[in-house]
């Protein structure tokens, strides 16, 4: 190991750009057998943001795990975006989180002072969700990874699947895109000044205030936007909810020079594997950079949300009071497969 390496410099990849592809897991996962049980209410079949196990008619658990390598040198900062990332799985199930574990892996060769500046993210972020982070699991690794496995609880009738999205429904996004393309830069020593400061704090923001504002609505489909991209999770909700999303790439929102990265030809391992998994269900008449920021590889993302259209503007002013964004990026109609036009 290097004298003094940053976090990034262990790392092959960082964030969710670092999931396993995919297409992969796709033909890993088909010949697996999901246990029957009447309480397992979100499983594999089909599997969905995090899993939910019913306990009697008023509660339901939802488990979820994720953890990556780091995206950010700075400790702290790469702690809190990795805890954010987890927890949001269980807001985007519509749940509320409740006990957290850390997940973590370090060569022993990294200062105890760092590894605690991590925990210590992480922790900041758990408490902001309303959850407790309880403990964990460290094992020795050449590579960091850090990540929650997160017990949260939902009503049974308030489960928010990726797979009930209906014809005539509005889709919004309650967070702006390319973190991928940010992070790449970053690591390319590209970034324009203050674009990662951007998208760190984008990546920090728990997805909790969103999900709170958006559940009196009763929302028909939701998910959360993260390493398969805009394209990957709305391929995803369309083939599930056995319907057709349509994205308008002008509305697609970005976060400060991420656009503009697109353009100019910056793009992530991650883009290729989602456009490997996506891409042939993606009828497309836009420009490169566009299908490069929806294809871009998300890590703690926002929401992806359809709901009926009749709900969008009081949705809108909802969220406009509550000072949260909100963007609406397209349609779902009757069809198949996804429409970027």
């Amino acid at each position: 190991m290097p004298e003094n390496p940053t976090l990034t410099s262990l790392a092959k990849a960082g964030g969710c750009a670092a999931k396993y592809p995919a297409a992969r897991l796709e033909k890993l996962l088909a010949g697996f057998v999901p246990v029957e049980s009447a309480d397992l209410l979100v499983g594999l079949d089909p599997s969905d943001d995090a899993a939910v196990y019913r306990l009697d008619a008023e509660r339901a658990l939802v488990f979820t795990v994720d953890f990556f390598p780091p995206v950010v040198d700075d400790p702290r900062a790469f702690g809190a975006i990795a805890a954010t990332n987890a927890l949001n799985d269980v807001f985007a199930m519509g749940g509320l989180p409740l006990l957290a574990l850390s997940i973590a892996a370090f060569p022993e060769e990294l200062p105890a002072e760092l590894l605690g500046e991590i925990f210590a993210g992480a922790d900041e972020v758990v408490r902001g969700a309303g959850a407790i982070l309880a403990g964990g699991h460290t094992i020795r690794d050449d590579e960091p990874k850090y990540g929650l496995a997160v017990v949260g609880t939902v009503h049974p009738d308030g489960i928010w699947t990726k797979s009930g999205a209906r014809p005539g429904d509005a889709l919004f996004l309650t967070k702006p895109l390319g973190t991928g393309l940010v992070l790449q830069a970053q690591r390319d020593g590209t970034a324009p000044p203050g674009a990662l400061d951007a998208a760190v704090a984008a990546m920090c923001t728990l997805n909790r205030d969103a999900a709170a504002a958006l559940r009196p609505f009763s929302p028909n489909a939701v998910t959360d936007v993260t390493g398969f991209g805009l394209l990957g999770h709305a391929y995803e909700m369309a083939s599930r909810s056995g319907v057709r999303l349509e994205l308008d790439a002008l509305a697609l929102p970005a976060l400060p020079s991420a656009f503009e990265l697109a353009e100019a030809g910056v793009r992530t391992g991650g883009d290729r594997r989602n456009r490997d998994y996506a891409g042939p269900h993606v009828e497309s008449s836009v420009t490169e950079a566009h299908e490069a920021l929806a294809f871009d590889p998300q890590t703690a993302g926002g929401l992806l949300v359809a709901l009926p259209a009749d709900k969008a503007a009081v949705l809108t002013a909802t969220f406009a009071a509550a000072g949260l964004d909100l963007f609406r990026v397209g349609r779902a109609v009757e069809g198949v497969g996804v429409l970027l036009r």
